[in-house]
């Protein structure tokens, strides 16, 4: 009897000492998990909403958490009170989940957080990642957009020791120059690729140029300067133009304008109709409309007009963004500029405009 008393009173003290154990590890696991369906892996550890930034567009956020900006569409039917998604606004609360905003009751209700001595819990804040750089590096040492007038730069390539008519890396090279060099001045080899011409006035707004190679000057005996070619990028020939050569910033920091003119793609590499990620296209934007490079722009198709078949008339689609861009190199009135994504090709006359507003 008294053993059996005994073995009932040690139960019950054991329940009441780990009973709140078990109850605060149940309560440690609620929120830490957001379940997400055909949209991509989430990062681990976000507490919804996210609370949107300055800046920040449905495509920018869908990049960021699924590395895929296609789900931007998802997220939008997702949070049905914004009406038009290019109109996000720093404050707004986004939901990756119905699930997660249905325990909380969405923008209704506040969520309650349970407090817990040793976790600090935050609405998630996205940190932009580090561009990669590269490709613009690369771009910008291999092409350039000059102005009409700069042409003939300031000398060309008159031969070398030998009859060779092709040179490379490591030759030595005589120049004719138009205006004084000293002894390790950097000078860009180039021919011209095409020009960008204003569709609508049909002025020169710039013209693209082609680097073939680079060279330092060594010495001047008279009119003729001798130099060497450090480094080669395609076959150098006499006669090729030479320009003082531009120092490339290695770090392209990003520059999101806050409002920019409509502009129109006025130009893509190698004369085409048509492209896509990592290729050049020209703009009708330049310095007067505050470009700059690194700025970053937005393209957008517009809609196709159709026939409605309920009421017959004509109706004209909305227009959709299509791509990003970044300014390269921008001249009094163009601006030669990079792909950076693209969920399409793009042609030319496609709108250039800025962000969609904050």
């Amino acid at each position: 009897m008294n053993s059996e008393f005994f073995r009932i009173l040690m139960v019950a003290m054991l329940m009441l000492v780990f009973a709140p154990v078990v109850d605060a590890a149940q309560n440690n696991t609620s929120g830490q998990t957001i379940e997400i369906d055909d949209a991509g892996q989430l990062k681990v550890d976000i507490v919804q909403p996210y609370v949107v930034k300055k800046g920040d567009t449905l495509w920018d956020i869908a990049n960021y958490f699924f590395q895929d900006p296609h789900t931007w569409m998802k997220i939008w039917e997702n949070n049905l009170y914004i009406s038009n998604p290019d109109l996000i606004y720093p404050g707004n609360k986004i939901w990756f989940s119905v699930k997660e905003q249905e325990k909380t009751g969405g923008l209704t209700t506040i969520p309650t957080i349970r407090p817990e001595p040793t976790l600090l819990v935050k609405e998630v804040e996205r940190s932009e990642p580090p561009i990669d750089t590269s490709l613009y590096v690369t771009a910008l040492e291999r092409q350039d957009f000059i102005d009409s007038n700069g042409v003939e730069g300031i000398g060309y390539i008159v031969g070398s020791e030998n009859e060779r008519l092709n040179f490379g890396a490591d030759d030595k090279l005589y120049l004719k120059l138009s205006q004084p060099a000293k002894s390790g001045d950097m000078l860009d080899i180039f021919r011209t690729s095409g020009e960008i011409v204003d569709p609508e006035s049909g002025d020169v707004v710039g013209v693209l140029v082609e680097h073939h190679g680079q060279l330092k000057v060594l010495s001047r005996s008279d009119d003729v300067y001798r130099a060497t070619v450090t480094r080669s990028f395609a076959e150098i020939m006499r006669g090729d133009r030479l320009k003082p050569a531009k120092h490339i910033n290695p770090r392209i920091e990003p520059v999101y304008p806050a409002y920019v003119k409509q502009g129109k793609v006025l130009y893509i590499q190698d004369d085409g109709v048509e492209a896509g990620q990592h290729q050049n296209i020209g703009i009708s934007l330049g310095i007067v409309d505050g470009m700059t490079p690194g700025t970053v722009l937005s393209v957008h198709r517009k809609g196709r007009v159709i026939q409605d078949k309920v009421t017959h008339d004509d109706l004209q689609l909305p227009e959709e963004k299509i791509g990003e861009i970044m300014v390269l190199v921008p001249q009094k009135n163009a601006s030669l500029a990079m792909i950076s994504a693209s969920l399409t090709s793009i042609h030319l006359g496609d709108i250039i405009r800025n962000q969609a507003s904050h």
